[in-house]
């Protein structure tokens, strides 16, 4: 991992598209106190700060998937961006009431908050683990999701509004409403059967 630790972040990114999964981790530890720092003074209806830290990391991770060193001049401000654009749009969705039960998700993390120092420490065991489980988890949820719920969830984290994804499948926005509260409980039964 120290080799990585080297490298630029848009060195990263590229070893990242080029399938090398351990520079995700490098780049994730970079920019943890960045998505902190950006999410500290905002406020969130019915959220608290680690619903924020979980927004930031999500634009993050959409920052890592969509940068192209051709089309941006850093990824230091690409991801600034990117963190801004999820926070601000979390914050824009927990004031609308039709979007409440945004409000309720479930946490994907929930020891992010409690590992303010990063990976440091951790055995590779460890981090093999953690990694096997989140594909785990993943492949599960893909498993407990209906065809029409895949696309809507692979939408919906892919950035796409109710009424874009509504659009897109020929739905209702309520019916897309419906849907992701749906996998929502099916994520919190798979949660509850691993606790």
């Amino acid at each position: 991992m120290e080799r990585w630790e080297q490298l630029t972040d848009e060195q990263l990114i590229e070893n990242i598209n080029a399938g090398e999964t351990l520079c995700m981790d490098v780049l994730i530890e970079r920019y943890k106190r960045q998505v902190r720092n950006q999410a500290r003074p905002l406020y969130l209806i019915g959220g608290d700060s680690d619903d924020l830290i979980q927004e930031g990391m999500l634009g993050l991770f959409k920052a890592i998937r969509d940068y192209r060193p051709d089309k941006s001049d850093s990824f230091e401000a690409f991801a600034s961006l990117c963190i801004s654009r999820q926070l601000y749009s979390a914050i824009q969705a927990a004031g609308r009431l039709k979007h409440a039960p945004l409000n309720s998700y479930v946490e994907l993390s929930p020891e992010l908050g409690e590992q303010a120092d990063g990976l440091k420490g951790r055995s590779p065991e460890e981090l093999l683990i953690d990694q096997e489980n989140i594909r785990s988890l993943q492949e599960e949820i893909l498993k407990a999701a209906t065809p029409l719920e895949q696309k809507i969830l692979e939408a919906y984290l892919n950035g796409q509004s109710y009424t874009e994804i509504a659009q897109r499948l020929g739905k209702e926005p309520k019916s897309i409403d419906n849907a992701l509260q749906r996998i929502r409980r099916k994520l919190n039964l798979i949660l509850f059967r691993k606790n």
